[in-house]
């Protein structure tokens, strides 16, 4: 979106929002930088039972604490913040969010797009637009969704990890996740079968695991297989 030079123009944009909420498939949602919420539309207001001015009044942190799953922003807010570095008029970021309407209701996925909506007159994000949709619980996506956020998770805590293997190690890796014995091993890499039990045995020593279901992991959170 264009630079902006006075908070009216922002207000006159938000009216017109306001305008074709009712025909939006989702809630619309503007944030500032601190992630507070400074709109929402009343779909979004009614699903959470608050009113606008409550919503103004709350912090960010009371606001996701209350409304969102914690592990998720692992995931996107990383994502957000690479998009308003970065202050592109046409990019636009896609995530997942687990929200949850009342405490006592379950989490429901939701597919969230943002963009930068308003910058100031030296051409900085000062707040971002976002439209949110609950995906069907019997949508494919949900699981796919939480794969995805599993294995992003996954990667951000062992990445050190991984890092300690060789290349070869990572090849032996990669066959002990396909169930490959160490003999067969040996042949697939033209290597001795004594060769093959050392790079196993350093793997799961620099790996600090024995579980073939974590060896498992790291092959498919890293692409090995």
């Amino acid at each position: 979106m264009k630079v902006v030079e006075n908070f009216s123009y922002f207000k006159q944009q938000i009216e017109q929002i306001a305008l074709v909420e009712h025909l939006m498939p989702g809630v619309m949602i503007i944030h500032d930088l601190k992630g507070r919420v400074m709109w929402m539309s009343k779909m979004g207001l009614e699903q959470l039972d608050i009113s606008l001015e409550e919503l103004q009044n709350s912090s960010a942190e009371d606001y996701y604490s209350r409304y969102f799953n914690e592990a998720d922003a692992k995931d996107y807010v990383p994502k957000i913040l690479g998009l308003l570095e970065r202050n592109n008029d046409d990019e636009i970021i896609t995530y997942f969010q687990q929200v949850r309407y009342r405490e006592y209701l379950d989490w429901t996925w939701h597919m969230s797009s943002t963009r930068i909506f308003y910058r100031d007159e030296q051409n900085r994000p000062l707040y971002t637009i976002t439209i949110s949709f609950p995906i069907d619980a019997m949508h494919h996506m949900v699981n796919k969704a939480g794969k995805l956020l599993d294995e992003n998770n996954f990667l951000r805590q062992n990445h050190h990890r991984y890092c300690r293997l060789s290349k070869r190690e990572r090849e032996v890796l990669k066959y002990m996740a396909l169930g490959k014995s160490s003999s067969e091993t040996a042949i697939e890499l033209f290597i001795s079968l004594g060769t093959v039990d050392t790079h196993r045995k350093n793997i799961r020593k620099k790996l600090e695991t024995k579980s073939y279901f974590e060896l498992s992991q790291y092959a498919r959170s890293f692409d090995l297989i």
